[in-house]
């Protein structure tokens, strides 16, 4: 089996994955943040289990980027920033802006989160840079280009808006959870989510390829169920909850 036969039937293993992933999700929440509970073996503090989880997604793609023969070419360079940008802050911003160090994530989900993460990382650019075609210069003036790079950006800009007001909620060495108010928390529980997922939405539509499309629907099979189940976690926490926010999507869901 060469390699592309291999990444061709990866991607369709990767979606129907993300698919049993979507309908598990709805009845076993992930064991970590607000769900963490025990069963699941040992913890370690979120801080470092996010740096051990999504760094394999940055080192992945950097170093198969480094491989390919299009490193020079102005459209794989836009979309090596765009990945580095929010891996970057993903694995090694962010995690050190969390105000608590308590162990609320399990050993196995960093594992079952990092194996994920080396997978998109070798669906998206060995496709980008070795195994898909090549892509012209022109492809960005293309309106899928274009349209694609604005919704990254926007759910970029909403993802970071919405992790620093719940942030914000808590002083250094707090665990406590509150209601989160401003930006897109005051129509959804869930815009840090929902930030995401309109990003990778926005990645897959300007690579328009199938290991992109394959990102995008593992994200949407791994947050949609989590933003329904933290909302309705919200709504049995908090009495004055407000009643109008929804879980994922304004006035909708």
């Amino acid at each position: 089996m060469d390699e592309s036969t291999f990444y061709h039937w990866l991607v369709i293993a990767w979606m129907a994955l993300a698919a049993i992933t979507f309908l598990a999700l709805f009845f076993v929440t992930a064991p970590y943040g607000r769900f963490t509970r025990g069963g699941w073996g040992p913890r370690i503090s979120a801080r470092w289990g996010w740096v051990l989880m999504e760094t394999p997604s940055l080192l992945v793609f950097l170093v198969l980027y480094g491989v390919g023969d299009r490193k020079l070419q102005p459209v794989s360079l836009v979309f090596l920033v765009l990945w580095v940008i929010h891996y970057l802050h993903r694995s090694l911003i962010y995690p050190f802006r969390l105000h608590t160090g308590r162990p609320s994530i399990t050993v196995s989900v960093i594992a079952m989160g990092a194996c994920f993460n080396v997978g998109n990382g070798y669906l998206n650019a060995r496709y980008l840079y070795t195994l898909g075609p090549a892509l012209e210069d022109s492809w960005l003036l293309d309106p899928r280009f274009v349209f694609g790079v604005v919704l990254f950006v926007f759910g970029f800009a909403l993802n970071q808006h919405s992790d620093r007001v719940l942030i914000g909620l808590r002083k250094r060495g707090e665990t406590a959870y509150s209601i989160p108010y401003g930006g897109g928390y005051r129509f959804i529980s869930c815009p840090n989510y929902t930030g995401e997922m309109v990003e990778w939405g926005g990645w897959a539509l300007a690579c328009w390829n199938p290991g992109a499309l394959a990102f995008f629907v593992w994200t949407v099979a791994n947050l949609a169920p989590r933003a329904v189940k933290t909302h309705q976690w919200y709504r049995g926490e908090f009495p004055d909850y407000p009643k109008k926010r929804k879980a994922l999507l304004p006035f909708i869901v």
